[in-house]
């Protein structure tokens, strides 16, 4: 063949006098160069890079995600089966001491006792509670100190009430003055317990008891 002849397929040939590499599309009558023929190629391959890292970094951030919650779900699964399984602590009231007794200002003295009967420690966060005499309330207030109780032990804490009403110390008095009679007591209230997962347990207990037992002077 001479140089200026043609070669290729009916449809599709390349023409040697033309620029080097040209096509020709003899049906369409279309040429085009063959470093552009390679670009969608090359655009495609680039789109498809991208789409597969958007791909896995969609997986990556949604496994994130399932695993944060397979862990928030062990974590309350475990909390709850805790819950289940801790018994509640109990509260008793030791004794009243007086402390002070004036006219224009009475100073008492509580003595609680908190029963811990689990593994672990307990931590306790306060006290909210309320006192009765023979149907008289003595205190009604909170404690809002924080303490620990070993596993499987007692721990007694003092708590300080003050009252400006006379009546109170003077009940006291006269209670003591008859120490024959037992003295119906009532101690409502709530203990505060947990550091994490927060507990708090009601507390409802009434007995009688003899006046030089429950009541003592300083």
């Amino acid at each position: 063949m001479g140089s200026g002849d043609q070669f290729g397929t009916e449809d599709n040939f390349v023409d040697t006098h033309g620029d080097t590499g040209k096509h020709v599309n003899k049906k369409y009558g279309v040429a085009s160069d063959s470093a552009t023929s390679a670009l969608p190629l090359t655009v495609e391959l680039v789109d498809s890079g991208v789409k597969l890292s958007t791909s896995m970094f969609f997986q990556a951030h949604i496994t994130r995600i399932i695993s944060l919650a397979l862990v928030m779900f062990g974590l309350s699964g475990c909390s709850l089966l805790s819950f289940d399984s801790v018994q509640d602590p109990e509260v008793h009231l030791l004794k009243v001491q007086v402390v002070k007794a004036r006219l224009t200002q009475q100073d008492f003295k509580l003595y609680f006792e908190v029963d811990n009967p689990n593994d672990s420690d307990l931590f306790v966060r306060g006290l909210n509670y309320k006192i009765s005499l023979n149907d008289v309330v003595l205190a009604d207030d909170q404690f809002s100190d924080w303490f620990f109780v070993d596993a499987h032990s007692r721990k007694t804490f003092v708590v300080p009430v003050r009252t400006n009403l006379w009546r109170y110390a003077k009940y006291i008095a006269q209670l003591l003055k008859k120490p024959d009679e037992l003295i119906h007591y009532r101690l409502e209230g709530k203990l505060k317990t947990g550091m994490l997962f927060r507990h708090n347990v009601r507390i409802g207990k009434t007995g009688d008891v003899a006046p030089e037992e429950l009541i003592q002077r300083k």
